[in-house]
């Protein structure tokens, strides 16, 4: 009745052929992480794969939303929950997380922040009696970027319903984990041919990442992201390369720059490495592009 403990398998590394061919978009999309809580990640050996990739690539997909202002959702569930709460639940998988109130917490590498949204969990799909919905109709965003435990459970029933609200569900192949390597790759291809588009952790960063930023703050966050250090710690005058952001660095931003359709130079950047002369720079460009 109670799930079973979990034994290793390799994480997915390959993208999977899909039905349709949606372009994910920061402005449109919500990052949802599924259930990482302490209670569900111990049926695994969190040492072995496909749990360091999981949290690896949550992490970088964690990193990239509050960068670009993506709204960050967590679902977990409650410790406490009646009889008439749990329901079939309890006919399914017994107790659960009830029997274990201490393993409540969302693992600590990817643990919330204050600006993200925490729902309780009731059932299968994170829409099932939850404020999902209204969330991402009220900030008009029809893309749900799926990533979390377990991918043929709760994961696939949120893609589903997903897609039957008129809401674009991305499937990150390699930010997911299941019972088993059959689980997850029927989970992948009932998405990629039913509901969804599945995707790589890194093709779908590189896909949010080709648009401008859109505020000096969001340029800000993406300067320190790609540093390792606090945004709050930069200032618009400081020079960036004082802060260490190297030759390398600044080829990584021009390029993600130039796929959103910027024209600038190495040397443009190079001979201005101030946010505030950057996003002098991005502005002036993109209203020649308009």
């Amino acid at each position: 009745m109670a799930i079973p403990k979990i034994s290793s398998y390799p994480m997915p590394t390959q993208a999977l052929d899909n039905r349709v061919n949606w372009q994910a978009n920061a402005r449109r999309s919500v990052l949802l992480v599924h259930d990482m809580q302490d209670y569900f990640l111990d049926f695994y050996d969190r040492s072995s794969a496909p749990i360091p990739a999981l949290i690896a690539n949550t992490r970088r997909l964690i990193d990239q939303a509050h960068a670009l202002g993506i709204p960050v959702v967590y679902t977990a569930q409650l410790p406490e929950q009646t009889p008439a709460d749990r329901g079939l639940l309890q006919d399914m998988w017994g107790p659960g997380l009830t029997a274990q109130p201490q393993r409540k917490n969302i693992i600590a590498a990817l643990a919330p922040q204050p600006q993200d949204i925490v729902l309780d969990k009731w059932r299968y799909s994170a829409f099932q009696r939850s404020r999902l919905l209204e969330i991402m109709q009220k900030q008009s965003r029809d893309q749900l970027i799926i990533c979390g435990i377990y991918a043929h459970i709760g994961c696939m029933m949120t893609a589903c319903e997903a897609f039957m609200s008129d809401i674009q569900a991305f499937f990150v192949a390699d930010a997911l984990a299941d019972f088993s390597a059959q689980e997850h790759d029927m989970a992948l291809r009932y998405v990629s041919q039913r509901c969804g588009l599945t995707i790589l952790t890194k093709t779908l960063v590189e896909s949010l990442q080709t648009r401008l930023p859109a505020s000096m703050a969001e340029l800000k966050s993406i300067i320190a992201i790609s540093l390792q250090i606090p945004a709050s710690d930069l200032q618009d005058e400081d020079n960036l390369l004082d802060w260490g952001l190297d030759s390398i660095r600044i080829m990584s931003l021009l390029e993600n720059w130039r796929r959103a359709g910027l024209e600038l130079t190495f040397m443009t950047l190079a001979e201005q490495p101030t946010l505030a002369a950057w996003w002098a720079l991005l502005c002036k460009r993109e209203l020649a592009n308009v």
